[in-house]
């Protein structure tokens, strides 16, 4: 990447294909799992701390947090949890305000709860990225702490900085890490080979077996017991921290219709499951794609912030698919099958994290892609974020993204293929406009979402196709509520040159056939004689 590049993207920024490779080849994850192998267990047990992340906010069917519990009982000594703020890691991390506010939130209402457990929730601040570490190794040793307890968390920054943690607490605390995002540990799942399965229908039939053969993977795990007094902590704060000054909503309407939308908590997690599975989900499987129909379970936010657990929507489910875990074709109605196979697209992304961590370096899984000369459209950007290419389904799904801090996983694939493929605009800064807007971003799924290839999506035809009566489309590009038919579709080339000008809505920015061409002809001539 050129200088001036760098400094007006930092979002381009990225390592060599060459030291991806070298990654790869060793794992910040299996180095983990060696140092974590490596250590003599502790058998004198003084304060005990839960560590919590922004991936599992919750108290409810939390591996590590039991785990934890578990032991203060059995010796019994305190439990402690502890919440590592760091406003630089909100900001590095691109997390939205949507986002920022939902952790935030959902963070208090766990204090409250845990608070009636007699156990403290606290937050120990990191002024930045660097100090988280010494800011939890410090929170460690004034508060007397003989075990840590945490979840995994598989890309590659927290990879390195549980290494770096491990290392700097040394032996006088044990680290204990559990797998606790997915229902099926990540990398387990093997080819007949032995390698780990990357593709995802093999891995789907696999995992499905899995859940049937040993329905106990989906079983929960209660919530932490009761400390006997409340217990004093040293070095942290009982405040919930704020949002960070770069993460606010732009005005009090915006953060009430968020909120309204994404209500925080436990709670709120579990009642729109519940909805979801009792009210919804038989007719998941015909209207799914079709965005009008607004039928997704709209889980995501819940799954990517940990505040509801995939295993306890797993549970929920088997009770409600008469007691079964087999969610097979056969097993299961089409409503509950299809959805679950929309979770096991989650656990591949992780898995994928885990055997290739490059994934999390803002590098695409084929390094070929790395190589191709994207194009300086800044016009097309604007266009592209504020939803007005003249392209009505990709702008509905801006807009959509704009207003709800979310959107219909259709469109994801069709406004991400239009902004490189069409607008050969890099697709990095898609990504990270997805990070900084969508209240549901999870680098996993996003990397894997804005995963270049050579599909190249016609957002005309996929409109035709998935929202057929143009219900979606009206909803969100007000300016063509008032077209009949199939005009709606692309006003442009189907109105009256007179009649769409009334519209007030803008012609195409780009030919779609012509920047197919281009796009085929650039991948291929960029990548046909890469080396990464």
């Amino acid at each position: 990447m050129v200088k001036h590049e760098a400094e007006e993207h930092p979002e381009l920024q990225h390592p060599s294909t060459k030291r991806a490779k070298q990654i790869d080849a060793d794992t910040p994850f299996n180095e983990l799992l060696r140092h974590l192998d490596s250590q003599d267990s502790i058998d004198h047990v003084e304060n005990v701390i839960h560590w919590f992340r922004s991936k599992d906010l919750r108290i409810h069917d939390n591996k590590a947090l039991h785990n934890a519990s578990l032991l203060a009982k059995q010796k019994s000594k305190p439990l402690v949890c502890v919440y590592v703020y760091c406003a630089e890691e909100f900001q590095w991390h691109g997390t939205s305000p949507a986002r920022s506010d939902l952790i935030l939130q959902t963070l208090g209402l766990m204090q409250a709860e845990l608070k009636e457990l007699h156990i403290p929730l606290v937050f120990a601040t990191a002024e930045g990225r660097k100090e988280i570490v010494p800011t939890i190794v410090n929170f460690l040793k004034k508060n007397d702490a003989s075990h840590v307890f945490a979840n995994f968390e598989y890309e590659v920054d927290e990879l390195r900085r549980d290494i770096k943690a491990f290392k700097d607490i040394g032996n006088s605390v044990q680290f204990s890490l559990y797998h606790d995002q997915t229902v099926v540990v990540p990398g387990e799942v093997k080819t007949g080979s032995g390698g780990p399965m990357k593709v995802f229908s093999p891995y789907h039939r696999i995992w499905l077996g899995l859940v049937k053969e040993s329905p106990e993977l989906l079983d929960t795990v209660p919530g932490p017991e009761r400390n006997a007094s409340m217990p004093d902590v040293k070095g942290a704060s009982h405040d919930v921290p704020p949002v960070p000054e770069n993460k606010q909503f732009d005005s009090d309407e915006t953060k009430k219709r968020i909120r309204k939308l994404w209500p925080a908590g436990h709670a709120a997690g579990i009642d729109r499951l519940n909805h979801f599975i009792h009210k919804q989900i038989e007719n998941y499987a015909k209207t799914r794609s079709d965005p009008s129909k607004d039928s997704s379970s709209r889980m995501s936010a819940y799954f990517s912030s940990g505040t509801v657990s995939v295993r306890e929507a797993l549970s929920a489910l088997r009770s409600y698919n008469s007691n079964s875990a087999d969610f097979s074709e056969k097993g299961a109605s089409p409503g509950v099958y299809s959805w679950v196979r929309e979770i096991v697209f989650r656990e591949l992304y992780r898995q994928m994290m885990v055997v290739i961590p490059h994934n999390s370096m803002n590098l695409p899984q084929n390094l070929k892609f790395d190589f191709v000369q994207w194009e300086d459209d800044e016009d097309g950007w604007k266009k592209w974020y504020e939803g007005k290419t003249g392209v009505p389904f990709i702008d509905a799904g801006m807009r959509q993204l704009n207003h709800e801090a979310y959107m219909h996983n259709r469109l994801r694939m069709n406004v991400s293929s239009y902004l490189y493929c069409n607008l050969l605009i890099n697709y990095r800064r898609g990504e990270r406009y997805f990070a900084e807007t969508l209240v549901d971003w999870d680098l996993c799924n996003n990397t894997q979402g804005w995963e270049p290839s050579y599909t190249v999506f016609n957002p005309v035809s996929q409109a035709e196709k998935n929202d057929p009566h143009g219900d979606y489309i009206r909803r969100w590009v007000p300016e063509l509520r008032g077209v009949e038919g199939k005009a709606v579709f692309s006003p442009h080339d189907r109105l009256p040159k007179a009649e769409f000008e009334k519209l007030g809505y803008p012609r195409p920015h780009v030919d779609w056939k012509e920047t197919k061409q281009r796009c085929m002809e650039r991948f291929k001539s960029d990548m046909r004689d890469a080396e990464p």
